[in-house]
């Protein structure tokens, strides 16, 4: 997406200095947030303008673009507000580059970490629900007039299969079978 361009500013030798303002209608547009998100995240200390035009708007510079998109990610991956809040505090009060980005390794690391264990639980899950469909594929082939209370003995399987959780489930009843 082409960004529009403003002339906010005289440079020296009277060249015209050349910086990309957007207004938060434009910034929302070009981050897919809504106005208010943006007047949040504003709030909670997590996005700045970069300046106010002579009409008291707000103008958000190239990198609020950036920081839109990161706030989007960072709470794609669990982080609330309140999360980045803390995260942006602890970043502002590091004393040096590489203990603050050791911290945010740590950070990126944990949520890695966390990441592939939903990773995981879900594959299960795609396991889980193959196996049900699959033992699902025999069920058109019953007769209409068998009730559902039969479908817990079925012999429309192999000998021995029993229905998988998933399918066997809806079959219980409170109190029992």
């Amino acid at each position: 997406m082409q960004l529009p361009v403003l002339k906010t500013s005289q440079a020296t030798a009277g060249e015209p200095l050349v910086r990309r303002t957007f207004k938060v209608g434009e910034l929302a547009k070009l981050t897919g947030k809504t106005v208010r998100a943006l007047h949040l995240y504003e709030e909670r200390g997590l996005l700045e303008p970069h300046e106010r035009s002579p009409g008291g708007y707000r103008l958000y510079g190239e990198d609020a673009v950036r920081r839109v998109n990161w706030i989007a990610k960072m709470q794609e991956m669990g982080y609330s507000l309140g999360d980045l809040q803390a995260i942006t505090r602890e970043w502002a009060q590091g004393t040096s580059a590489p203990e603050v980005m050791a911290r945010v390794e740590a950070t990126l690391r944990d949520r890695l970490a966390e990441t592939r264990a939903q990773i995981e639980r879900l594959r299960t899950l795609e396991r889980e629900l193959v196996s049900s469909l699959g033992y699902l594929e025999t069920c058109p082939s019953c007769h209409p007039q068998r009730v559902a209370q039969e479908c817990q003995s079925c012999d429309m399987h192999a000998d021995g299969e029993t229905a998988p959780d998933l399918v066997a489930g809806f079959a219980l009843r409170e109190g029992g079978s």
